[in-house]
């Protein structure tokens, strides 16, 4: 009754959890990742401001903080922001389709600062711009112009005028070479950046600025196009100290002329007070109506700002003579800049008649005169509500998904898993009779409970996320099936079902464990370490095989154990249990030298491949932007490729491409090097402009050779960790012997997958990676499947060869082998057919590792776990004892009752075995190396005859009809109400 009334429990309790689940479903509505729903992804990188320093999770943690303030202002649903690795950040921003207003928003440094400029302007720019209200050196302005008329600029408008007489250069490259040859300032404390910064310029046109600014001189190769570039260009540093700044033409209103070519400064590196001395920034208008950012200040911020516009002022009045009017006293007065990001935002002046004794902070201050609307004056304020990031960020992965595309990826996702929940249950059904039907019953509790908890968690639901999903019905359907393979093995040896159920439970869920700890272990490894993208899959693929534990075995167990005395389980046949069932009588030890040729040749296929044809990286590793995009109108790639190039976007592989989601309509799928966040948006405009964007109708992917180093990185750790881990646990869980077998199979089905890949030519993307990591899991479940009864037999074979321990566990598990791994595979063929490109990416990775790593559990791992345990001293000698008795040679399989014989004349007279009989390899059509169960009467069992021998057949015909007679006396008590 104890045992019934735990088993009602339990059901109760599943029963619970899933009315509890389905209203769960019910309210709370799943949240979808960006390539489900549509929106952008921005990865960054973060980098120190100060040379020598490091990047910590302080400052990651601090810029994570600012920017999901900046993305609050934005107005984004749900947005995402973490860390990715040490020192990177991913920004997911869900709806959000100006990709480039939310990437400048989201990850600029907003570094502002304020310069006293005259006194920090160097060389040229301080003879002409750095005494306001004086003739500048005739011989200098006239060089200034000449250089200006060089660079192609107009000297006769009135805003390059007004450039020249501050003291402006023409060219980044002109302002950079003088801010280069200053010394550097040692330990500059006070500076914007205390490190040097590097760029890169055309050698044949110095005035062409081709990178820069970076603070790491191998930047300048790769960024920011993503192309690698010449490194016969010309390198300047900046040292410490000294900084270069830009600055827009103002037309005579004073607003800027945000199309125009801007000039460059270099200034000494002295600001008078920073962003962070700042409070209360906002939007507001002057007495013309015109857009200006107020604020107000810190204390030290007050102080430092009045002493700095007294400065200015008491300069400007010095150089006065007598009373002046106040366009003279306007004249003379000194600047004050705001800049922000290296960007000259405005330079107001600091009238001394107003202002004599400088400004007042307490009233605040405000800047004005350079917006040229009210929309960028208040992304200015909103950038100095948020305060400064304490690091520079680099974006080196962009991704925005349309609305349209993401909805299709997760219809697609559904559709492959709904069809792979259903093609499991059939084959559970057809299998396992009843007890498929209790697999199915639990399956389905398995899902209501698993996606309740996606939603309660919440989960993320991405596409990898979903392949994790539809994996774990594989996994959930492989419990049920090393449990129910059990259950019928004692089922034929004799049991009553209720104790066939318990002792099929008992014995299996040690493997069980083992197979899923492995499954765990890699899951987590790669949360840990993989990409963003990836870890969704490997969190849904760790929750689902927790909770698979409870529903595939707890909740199967007490479902079965409540029924082991009705009607419905007295019937072998309803459960799948009737004859014998399939004996596999096949030497496997014996042909390991034929699967080591097959498989040596596969690899030696794979290796040329992989040596000439090599892989096909997709662009998360090589760098680059890919486009997909929908046109209304009816155009072909040439077309494309000359709207394209119209915008300045060259070198770029254009594709026409087929998509459900836009039926009758022009896809292109576009592939060049990394494209700037404006480049992309160019390249939407000119394609929008010249043929007509379908709604939803552009998707793109922008990853830099930083990021797609740090995917590369993290996918070799991986790799590594998971290896060592999962030999690690085989060595604690087995013997340090099996691990090595374990490993070399690990190889095997990597090698033969990347070979695969490489033959055919399909593109490798972060979720192949995800796949081949799972794969290092799922390639030992069917090799844990096969050490775990090896593990058994060792002991209940004290007389036997180690070749024949493996070949009878092998042929006692290869059904349910084959069996777990056509359960996944009909999983992952689900993704593989109904699923987007992204799913079938994944699908196609895990069908090759699957199909891979069933072969190498059967047929390369144990037969090198073979080689190795034979020369083990103890097996040597059983081989040699077996070897003289069978006439020189060992049969495949053991024949228990000889081995006895050997065993007691080895002991008593150390001869061989008795006289000429049938070689035990040589076995019978029907009979199959298996080990007797316990009966209920508890009396011991011997191991089934594998021989044909005539006392052999006798002695197993005898047993199995002690058994049939025990088992007809147990149903006739049972019929008649009387207890066992």
């Amino acid at each position: 009754m104890g045992t019934r009334r735990g088993h009602l429990l339990v059901l109760l309790l599943v029963l619970g959890l899933v009315i509890v689940s389905a209203l769960v479903i019910a309210k709370k509505e799943t949240k979808l990742g960006l390539d489900l729903q549509g929106g952008l992804e921005l990865v960054y990188q973060g980098q120190p401001t100060e040379a020598g320093a490091e990047v910590s999770g302080e400052d990651i943690d601090d810029s994570i903080s600012i920017i999901e303030q900046r993305i609050n202002k934005l107005g984004v649903s749900e947005p995402e922001v973490a860390r990715l690795g040490v020192d990177g950040i991913t920004v997911s921003l869900p709806g959000v389709t100006d990709a480039n207003r939310a990437a400048e928003q989201v990850g600029t440094t907003a570094q502002l600062y304020y310069y006293d400029w005259e006194p920090n302007l160097l060389g040229p720019e301080k003879k002409i711009g750095g005494t306001p209200g004086a003739e500048p050196p005739k011989q200098v302005l006239k060089e200034s112009e000449k250089r200006w008329e060089a660079a192609g600029r107009n000297v006769h408008k009135k805003e390059i005028q007004r450039l020249i007489f501050a003291g402006a250069y023409p060219t980044a490259y002109d302002a950079v070479k003088l801010a280069s040859e200053q010394p550097p300032v040692e330990d500059c404390q006070d500076c914007s950046i205390a490190r040097p910064r590097y760029y890169l310029f055309d050698k044949d046109e110095p005035g062409e600025a081709l990178a820069g600014p970076e603070l790491a001189k191998k930047d300048l190769y790769v960024t920011p196009t993503g192309e690698k570039l010449s490194k016969d260009g010309t390198v300047l540093e900046v040292p410490p100290g000294t900084v270069v700044v830009s600055e827009l033409p103002v037309d005579e209103e004073g607003q800027t002329i945000e199309d125009g070519d801007p000039g460059w400064f270099a200034l000494k590196d002295e600001p008078a007070l920073s962003g962070d001395e700042i409070t209360d920034p906002e939007q507001t208008y002057d007495q013309n109506n015109l857009p200006v950012v107020s604020f107000n200040f810190t204390d030290s911020g007050r102080e430092a700002f009045q002493e700095v516009t007294r400065q200015i002022a008491q300069r400007g009045k010095a150089r006065t003579i007598g009373p002046v009017s106040p366009q003279e006293a306007e004249a003379l007065s000194g600047h004050f800049a705001v800049v922000l990001d290296n960007e000259v935002k405005t330079r107001p002046i600091i009238n001394f008649e107003e202002n004599p004794d400088g400004i007042d902070g307490r009233t605040g201050a405000q800047i004005g005169g350079g917006f040229s609307s009210v929309d960028e004056a208040q992304e200015l304020a909103t950038t100095l509500q948020i305060g400064a990031l304490p690091i520079n960020l680099k974006l080196i992965s962009q991704t925005q998904v349309s609305a349209t595309l993401g909805s299709e990826a997760l219809d697609q996702g559904v559709k492959a898993g709904v069809v792979g929940l259903a093609l499991v249950v059939i084959f559970l059904l057809l299998y396992y009779r009843f007890l498929g039907l209790i697999a199915s019953i639990a399956l389905g509790a398995y899902a209501v409970i698993f996606f309740a908890l996606i939603d309660l968690i919440p989960i993320t639901l991405t596409l990898p996320g979903i392949a994790g999903l539809v994996l774990t019905i594989g996994v959930a359907a492989d419990s049920n099936i090393v449990i129910f393979e059990r259950i019928k093995e004692e089922v034929r040896a004799g049991r009553s079902m209720s104790s066939a159920i318990a002792a099929g439970y008992k014995r299996g869920i040690s493997t069980i464990i083992d197979a899923n700890v492995v499954t765990l272990l890699t899951a987590f490894i790669l949360f840990v370490l993989a990409t963003a993208g990836v870890k969704g899959f490997a969190f849904t693929l760790g929750v689902g095989t927790i909770v698979s534990l409870l529903t595939a075995v707890v909740f199967t167990q007490a479902l079965l154990g409540s029924m082991s005395r009705s009607r419905l389980l007295r019937s072998p046949s309803f459960l799948g249990a009737a004859g014998e069932g399939k004996r596999w009588h096949f030497d496997f030890m014996g042909a390991s030298r034929w699967f080591f040729s097959i498989s040596g040749v596969i690899l030696v296929i794979g290796g040329l491949a992989l040596a000439t044809k090599q892989l096909n990286f997709g662009i998360d590793f090589e760098s680059g932007t890919r486009i997909t995009v929908a046109v209304e109108g009816d155009t072909d790639e040439e077309a494309v490729r000359q709207a394209l190039e119209e915008a300045g976007i060259e070198g770029e592989e254009i594709q026409a491409v087929s998509d459900k989601a836009f039926p009758g309509k022009d896809v292109f799928q576009i592939q060049s090097h990394q494209l700037e966040p404006g480049q992309v948006r160019d390249a939407e405009k000119a394609l929008g402009s010249e043929f007509g964007i379908v709604e939803d109708g552009f998707d793109s992917t922008s990853v830099g050779p930083t990021f797609g180093q740090q995917v590369a990185d993290s996918a070799l750790k991986a790799l590594i960790f998971s290896m060592l881990v999962i030999a690690g646990y085989v060595a604690l869980r087995f013997d340090p012997k099996f691990a090595i077998p374990v490993l070399i199979a690990i190889f095997h089905d990597i090698l033969i997958t990347a070979g695969v890949y490489s033959l055919t030519g399909k593109e490798v993307s972060s979720g192949t990676v995800a796949a081949f990591l799972t794969i290092l899991g799922y390639s030992i479940y069917d090799t844990i499947i096969v050490f775990d009864r090896i593990r058994e037999n060792v002991p209940r074979m004290p007389r036997a060869a180690f070749s024949q321990i493996v070949n009878r566990s092998m042929s006692e598990v290869l059904t349910r082998s084959l069996a777990t791994s056509f359960s996944t595979l009909l999983g992952v063929t689900s993704l593989l057919v109904f699923g987007g490109a992204t799913l079938q990416d994944f699908a196609f990775a895990m069908l090759v590792g699957i199909a891979s790593g069933t072969y190498s559990s059967i047929f390369i791992a144990s037969p090198v776990l073979t080689a190795w345990k034979e020369r083990e001293p103890g097996f040597v000698r059983r081989r040699l004892r077996i070897a003289e008795a069978e006439g020189g040679r060992v049969p495949a399989y053991a024949d228990e009752i000889e081995m006895a014989k050997l065993g007691r004349d080895d002991e008593r007279e150390g001869e061989a075995a008795p006289g000429p009989q049938a070689p035990a390899a040589e076995v019978a059509p029907s009979s199959v190396a298996t080990v007797e169960r316990e009966d209920d009467s508890g009396n011991g069992a011997g191991s089934r005859d594998n021989g044909d021998t005539e006392s052999a057949a006798a002695d197993s015909a005898e047993r199995r009809q002690r058994n049939a007679d025990r088992r007809a006396r147990r149903q006739a008590r049972r019929k008649h109400g009387r207890s066992r």
